[in-house]
């Protein structure tokens, strides 16, 4: 059989398989409403099963995490509360912690985010559990520098640093995993400070982490940190260019490059990735920054409805 003979026989599938399931009165998860961006809809979803279990953890968080991308923070809250007051297990609990440390990280809070986030590092270091008390460090140093907390975001990133290390019988690639984090955040705070000289001291010793060759799965991050220190020294130029090396899915770069063109006169590309970013689907560090940011701005722009 031919290709378009195959073809065929896929859309008839796919025609068969469509009304099989629309047959059965299946419907799309909250979850998956909220991946297809459509908030409301998973809103209404997650409602739903709390009308029958109103102490289930996934659609206590579910509902705020529809929320919080929906710019709906303060109504976010009760359900992260709910979902924490729910939790099980401690672990449980320190997840259901860290998502609503993101919904603040959304609204831009960076001391709210720090009080959950602090008793999940503080679970994470009482079980011995360096790697992630070392994650949870990075995310709220990540979310208080971009909420302008420098100070804060420092001494964040630092304890990450140091828990991350603790690790037992840690090898040479974990060691460069942590230093090189380490490097990548100074350099980034050096340069939102506009110590330019020590960003690009600190970016130089993360390449030369990187030149070790123990953490090849680390290079991805590196164009979007010569971006971002050349972003904020001007060299938009040199900006654009290194991030578009760049992972072009993370939300947080969409919003750079959209960021970078519009300090190069490119208004069109700027409204182009702001779009992207905006449309950030996912609850994560990087889409609690880019995506309100985005909205604010393509909102100045009279583009979209504040």
């Amino acid at each position: 059989m031919g290709c378009c003979g195959t073809a065929k026989v896929a859309r008839l599938s796919a025609i068969l398989a469509a009304a099989a399931i629309a047959a059965a009165g299946w419907q799309p998860t909250g979850a998956q409403l909220v991946n297809a961006g459509r908030f409301e809809e998973a809103l209404a979803a997650f409602e739903a099963a709390l009308r029958t279990d109103p102490k289930s953890v996934a659609a206590n968080n579910g509902a705020g995490v529809a929320l919080d991308l929906m710019g709906r923070y303060r109504e976010a809250q009760p359900y992260f509360t709910a979902a924490i007051k729910a939790s099980r297990t401690p672990l449980e609990k320190a997840l259901a912690e860290r998502a609503m440390a993101i919904g603040y990280g959304f609204a831009g809070d960076c001391g709210n985010a720090e009080k959950l986030e602090r008793r999940a590092f503080q679970f994470y270091v009482e079980t011995q559990d360096f790697p992630n008390a070392g994650d949870v460090a990075d995310e709220i140093g990540r979310l208080c520098l971009d909420a302008g907390d420098f100070d804060r975001a420092s001494e964040w990133y630092q304890r990450g640093h140091d828990q991350g290390l603790q690790e037992p019988n840690i090898s040479p690639a974990r060691t460069d995993l942590w230093d090189f984090r380490s490097a990548h955040a100074k350099a980034r705070i050096a340069a939102q400070r506009g110590r330019i000289a020590e960003a690009r001291k600190q970016t130089e010793k993360a390449r030369a982490i990187l030149d070790r060759g123990r953490i090849p799965d680390q290079e991805e991050y590196f164009p979007y940190l010569q971006g971002f220190v050349d972003f904020y020294s001007g060299d938009y130029a040199e900006a654009l260019d290194a991030l578009n090396r760049a992972s072009s899915s993370d939300p947080f770069i969409q919003c750079l490059i959209a960021r970078t063109y519009e300090a190069l006169g490119d208004r069109e590309r700027a409204i182009e990735f702001y779009r992207r970013a905006a449309a950030a689907t996912a609850h994560s560090v990087p889409a609690a920054y880019a995506q309100p940011f985005a909205r604010r701005k393509l909102a100045s722009w009279n583009l979209i409805r504040p």
